[in-house]
Order: structure tokens, then sequence, then C-alpha cells
């Protein structure tokens, strides 16, 4: 039964993970149409910031968290600024080059100026101990990560719903120009966007970096190639479908981990990937894909 329980817990906890990601990837695609493959830099900029913060003795782990989650909303918003606000209107694939080549940029960046090596943290260890539930010894890590995600899911569902701006970028991911038309500035969008994104990335980045305990330029190659697959699953631009799909691929991952035999460990990945594209030959568009309706932008 104990066993039962933590691998549920492990589903939970990777399925927390990819769905925080992949709604950080999924909220910029259905307002900008843009696959930002910069977001997992972004998981490592937050890292580092971990590292610099403790460098600095700063021995309250509160403190550390905060810097995380704030430089990782600092650099979201300020890629969308410098980045992504130029090729706003161009053709798609120009966007999804830049992506690519500031993610190339950052990475370099990290592996010239930082360290190519990984650098340990160890501010988080406060987040890692058992919990007795009804006899059953679980990690708190895993706890806290479900809960935190299903927290932000709350809120920014809330967000979404009961604020004018939340209102104004549901409106934006359906026909941006009369959102415009209507007075909404179109910059304010956008940088909302980016900045939940950002906050996304960076609440992730620290119950990654309290799992691994290191920062390396790759951290979030991953994870964020992970939480793509779930929003392709969950049906992009469905910020429902991207929740779900990273709640399936954790407990497909998990599941995967625990029938294949040690022999086939290596090919966890592969497997799951396959038991993914059989999925999309039934769905091909996502179990959650958002209909598209009159007036909807193409």
């Amino acid at each position: 039964m104990e066993y039962v329980v933590q691998q549920i817990m492990n589903a939970l906890a990777f399925g927390a993970e990819y769905a925080l990601l992949a709604l950080g990837l999924a909220i910029v695609f259905s307002i900008m149409g843009l696959v930002n493959f910069a977001h997992g830099e972004i998981i490592a900029v937050g890292g580092y910031t971990m590292v610099a913060a403790a460098a600095l003795a700063f021995k309250n782990p509160m403190i550390v968290i905060g810097a995380a989650i704030t430089a990782a909303v600092v650099a979201s918003v300020t890629l969308e600024r410098v980045a992504f606000r130029p090729v706003r209107y161009a053709d798609p694939t120009t966007g999804l080059l830049t992506a690519f080549g500031v993610s190339m940029i950052l990475q370099n960046l990290f592996l010239l100026l930082v360290s190519p090596r990984p650098i340990t943290v160890t501010s988080l260890f406060f987040l890692e101990w058992s919990i007795d539930l009804g006899g059953v010894r679980v990690s708190s890590l895993q706890l806290f990560e479900a809960l935190a995600t299903i927290v932000v899911i709350i809120l920014l569902m809330l967000f979404l719903r009961r604020t004018l701006l939340g209102l104004a970028m549901r409106a934006a991911s359906l026909d941006f120009e009369m959102v415009r038309l209507s007075g909404v500035r179109a910059n304010r969008v956008f940088a909302i966007a980016f900045m939940i994104s950002g906050l996304l990335a960076g609440i992730a980045c620290v119950f990654i970096m309290a799992r691994r305990g290191s920062v390396d330029p790759h951290l979030g190659f991953d994870p964020v190639l992970k939480a793509f697959v779930a929003c392709v699953v969950g049906g992009f631009g469905s910020l429902p479908g991207a929740v779900l799909g990273g709640f399936l691929l954790g407990a497909v991952e998990v599941a995967m981990l625990v029938m294949l035999p040690q022999s086939l460990g290596g090919m966890t990945d592969a497997f799951v990937f396959g038991i993914i594209a059989l999925l999309l030959f039934w769905r091909p568009d996502g179990l959650l894909a958002p209909r598209s309706e009159k007036g909807d932008k193409h």
C-alpha cells in the first residue's frame, strides 16, 4: 500500500511540475501564437539566482526562493520587451526562430559567464522531509509541489475570470485586434502574459532545484520539452488542456518507470512518447483543443 501511495505522489509531483511549465507556454501561445522555447532558460535564471542569493549570505531560504521567482519574472518580461516585441507581428516562423536563438544565446552565456558544471544549492533542504499520512510515509516536497500547483491554478483561473485584465487576456486569445480596438493596450497584455509565464517558471524552478539540488546551463531543457509535449496532448492554446496534459504526462511517466523492467529503464522516455503518439492518433488536435468559433483569429 505504501509503495502505491508513493508512486501516486510521484505522479502528482511530476505532473504538477509539467502542468506549471505547460501553463506558462500555453498562456503565451494563446495570446501571441509563440512557442517560447526560451522558457527553459528562465528556469535556469531562477536557479542561478538562488546560487547568487546563497553566496551573498542570505541564510533565510524564503529570501532565496523569493529572489529566484522575482528573477524569473523579470527575465521573462525583459525577453518579451527586448527579443519578442520586435517580431510580434512577424511570421510565426520568425517568432519560433527567435525563441530558439534566445535559448541558445542564454545557454552559451551561462556556459561562458558562470560554469558548464552543475553548481550545488543547499538552501532548499527544508522542503524535503518525510510526512506520515495514515501510516504511509511520503515526501513533503511532493506534497508541497502538488498543493502549490493546485493553488496557483485556482488563483490563475480567478485572475482570468474575475479581473478586467484577465478578461482582456482571454478576449485577446480569440481576437486580439478587436481587443485593441476596445482601447486595451497591446503592450500591457503581452507583458502580463510573459509576467505570468515567468512567475510559473519561477515556482517550478523552486521545486526542480529542491529535487535536483544543483543548477547547470541546461537545467530547464528537459522539463520544458516535456511541458511542450503536455501542451500538445492537452491542445495548444487551451489552458485547462495544458494542466490536463501535464498531469497525464506525469502519470504515464511514473507508470512506465514502475512497469518497465530494469533492463529497459533507460528507454522510459521512448515508451512515454510512444504512448503519447498513439494518443495523438486518436485526438490529433489534443484532448481539450479549443474550438474555433465565428470571429476567432486564424
